[in-house]
């Protein structure tokens, strides 16, 4: 008989043995290393099929925080068990335990012969790639839809993560070193990360390979850089930002020689650092010593293989979304004047829509009976970073052009963009955003795709759904919106799941579906936090707040479990009122997307990139066990009325309900909706 149970990691023997099993199939599988698989399993990504007790197969799998699939890392059958079903039994026990997810993606090389392995489960082929390997393998890309509607499925997004590698893991990866260093290197190249992780190069790796003493080992290993991306940062750039490494070495590590090997280790994070990756990945113990340096002074972080494989969504998601920077960046709109589109053609043209056609049709959005907003973010130094002209059309937020210009924060920017045009429109009353300009930057396109924005032949479309209510309410006026539009919506009741449920809030933005099984807490915040997370109480020296605020945040306090899960919804108290401003009310409301209890420094490096703590603060909020609780919330909603804490208790108690202030706590779904609709009582 054959039985399926998840295994934590808290069970070594059985995940030794699902090691076991997967260490016999290496050559197809690729290596993942222990660490990996504990990862995973404490994750909730392990099951196991059992025969007679004895481990004879697992299903190893990733959940992304971002995109509601499930991404199948090893589905592994020992050979011997094999024409028994087992592989069908650990698929449909996935399933069930994961029916809330969109579906399950898998990656498998052609040239093994097994598509009609994944038909048989129940998969179907959605596209193909190229591996990193040596003979350039095809990489087919198998999907296993759960039944949800397609709406959902175009939320999903996927950016690579782009990482720097020095000569000690490039070296690994041609073969070159000690058999356990060729194995941590080569795990990069592993099927399952193909699309997730690219790897690319600087100078100073060339430098290093062309000090290589043999020649055809040299010669073999300069073959392999066009398997990697190449980069060339700004040569004066990375010598300024050297020169700031090397002076905070000597300030913090002054009895470290300042050698040749020291230096080169350093000309790898600034290259990095000027690169804009925040990713360096390297198998040498001395470069660990650096790490805290490469950090403060270049925002790099210099990491293991083994790291990446483990660590692999959160290194994605703190590279190209870094709120915390944005923060630091002081950035002005402006109307484009009249007399400079030309001089804009530079910063913002596409391939196919360039050179004076570009200039032209920006030139014509000034022209006609439309009032259009033609608007330019420029940031600190006066660079034209983002472009976008909009005008309401009816019902309908026309966006003829959205650009974003290379830079940094170019992801970033882009995200913020787009959650700003739902506002606009909201605010507007419309019930549309329609993004038509046809030449979307990567980064637009990935942002869009991540934000309910439904790709068609006019374009992105984006519902804006403002009602607060019921599901079936919230998916008929959604419902009615699409009809309008020539398209259809999925029908939703209160029987769908939270993932369904919060999935179905971001992507018809802003509408609340409150009698789901979404729970829904209330939480009391500082006036200190309050001001640096939301601006409210506003700060004495106003803040530049052009693209709003930032659209993910971590929020630190002491543990204690008090019934959080993920996802929900989260009411924002301010606890007390600070010197002349009042206090104690709810400002508004988030998207909770992450609770995570831990070590302070160990969650400060995982969530620095969302400001706004330190390292001392985060360590300040933990408890008596040294440990603190980390909230990642996103899409914040401000209400446009504040709700003062006497309407609030006159709410909870015209319900009947207690009120408790004193923590995070979890409230009903009707004491949210009155308050959410108390916030946004027109006055």
């Amino acid at each position: 008989m054959i039985e399926v149970l998840p295994v934590t990691g808290e069970q070594p023997d059985m995940l030794g043995a699902a090691i076991a099993l997967g260490n016999r199939y290496t050559k197809r599988l690729g290596l993942l290393t222990p660490p990996a698989y504990r990862k995973y399993a404490d994750d909730g990504g392990l099951l196991v099929a059992l025969e007679g007790g004895e481990l004879v197969g697992y299903a190893l799998f990733g959940l992304p925080k971002r995109s509601q699939h499930v991404r199948l890392v090893h589905l592994c059958v020992a050979e011997e068990s094999r024409g028994k079903g087992i592989a069908s039994r650990l698929i449909a026990e996935l399933r069930r335990r994961q029916g809330h997810r969109l579906g399950i993606r898998a990656r498998c090389r052609r040239d093994y012969g097994l598509s009609a392995t994944w038909s048989g489960l129940g998969f179907v082929p959605k596209g193909e790639g190229l591996g990193r390997g040596g003979d350039k393998e095809t990489l087919d890309t198998w999907w296993l839809d759960h039944g949800h509607e397609d709406l959902f499925a175009e939320a999903q997004s996927d950016a690579l993560l782009v990482v720097t590698v020095d000569h000690t893991v490039f070296s690994g990866l041609r073969g070159a070193g000690a058999e356990n260093a060729v194995e941590e290197s080569r795990a990069l190249e592993a099927g399952w990360l193909a699309d997730l992780v690219e790897l690319a190069y600087t100078p100073q790796l060339l430098l290093h390979v062309q000090a290589v003493e043999d020649r055809e080992q040299r010669n073999h290993q300069r073959a392999g850089l066009s398997r990697l991306r190449v980069l060339t940062p700004d040569a004066a750039a990375v010598v300024a930002r050297q020169q700031e490494l090397i002076m905070a070495v000597g300030k913090e590590l002054p009895g470290v020689a300042l050698d040749g090997d020291l230096r080169a280790r350093l000309r790898y994070v600034a290259e990095t650092s000027c690169s804009g990756l925040q990713v360096l990945v390297t198998r040498e113990p001395e470069f660990v010593r650096l790490a805290d340096i490469a950090w403060a002074v270049a925002r790099v972080k210099v990491v293991s293989p083994a790291a990446v494989t483990v660590q692999v969504d959160e290194l994605r998601q703190a590279q190209v979304y870094r709120p915390a920077d944005l923060m630091g960046t002081a950035f002005s709109a402006a109307e484009v004047e009249h007399g400079t589109e030309d001089g804009l053609v530079a910063f913002f043209e596409r391939d196919g829509d360039g050179g004076v056609a570009f200039a032209e049709r920006l030139k014509g959005l000034s022209q006609g009976g439309v009032l259009w907003r033609r608007e330019l973010l420029r940031d600190g130094e006066g660079h034209p970073v983002a472009l976008y002209v909009w005008a309401l059309d009816g019902p309908t937020l026309t966006v003829p052009i959205l650009r974003t210009a290379s830079h940094s924060l170019e992801e970033t920017i882009a995200r913020q963009l787009l959650f700003m045009l739902k506002r606009i429109g909201r605010e507007r009353e419309a019930q549309v955003v329609r993004i038509t300009d046809p030449s979307l930057s990567r980064a637009a396109m990935a942002a869009a795709g991540g934000d309910g924005f439904v790709e068609d032949e006019n374009g992105f479309t984006a519902l804006l759904v403002d009602v607060c209510g019921p599901a079936e309410e919230v998916s008929t006026a959604a419902g009615q919106i699409a009809a309008r539009l020539g398209s259809a919506t999925p029908r939703l009741d209160a029987h769908v799941s939270p993932e369904i449920a919060s999935v179905a809030e971001r992507v018809w933005w802003p509408a609340k579906l409150v009698d789901t099984a979404l729970p829904s807490f209330i939480a009391p915040v500082r006036p200190r936090w309050s001001t640096e997370l939301f601006n409210v109480p506003a700060m004495l020296v106003p803040r530049d707040d052009v693209l709003g605020i930032s659209r993910e945040h971590v929020y630190y306090r002491s543990p204690g479990h008090r019934g959080e899960s993920v996802p929900a919804r989260i009411l924002w108290y301010v606890s007390e009122g600070i010197a002349g401003q009042q206090g104690k009310m709810v400002i508004g409301c988030s998207r909770l997307d992450e609770v995570v209890v831990g070590d302070p420094d160990i969650l400060f490096s995982q969530f620095e990139h969302l400001g706004v703590y330190g390292r001392a603060e985060v360590r300040g909020t933990a408890g008596d066990s040294g440990r603190v609780m980390a909230l990642r919330f996103s899409d914040t909603e401000l209400f446009p009325v504040q709700v003062t804490h006497s309407r609030l208790a006159a709410l909870a108690k015209g319900l009947g309900l207690r009120l408790s202030l004193m923590s995070l706590s979890r409230i009903s779904d009707a004491l949210f909706q009155a308050v959410y609709e108390e916030g946004h009582r027109k006055t």
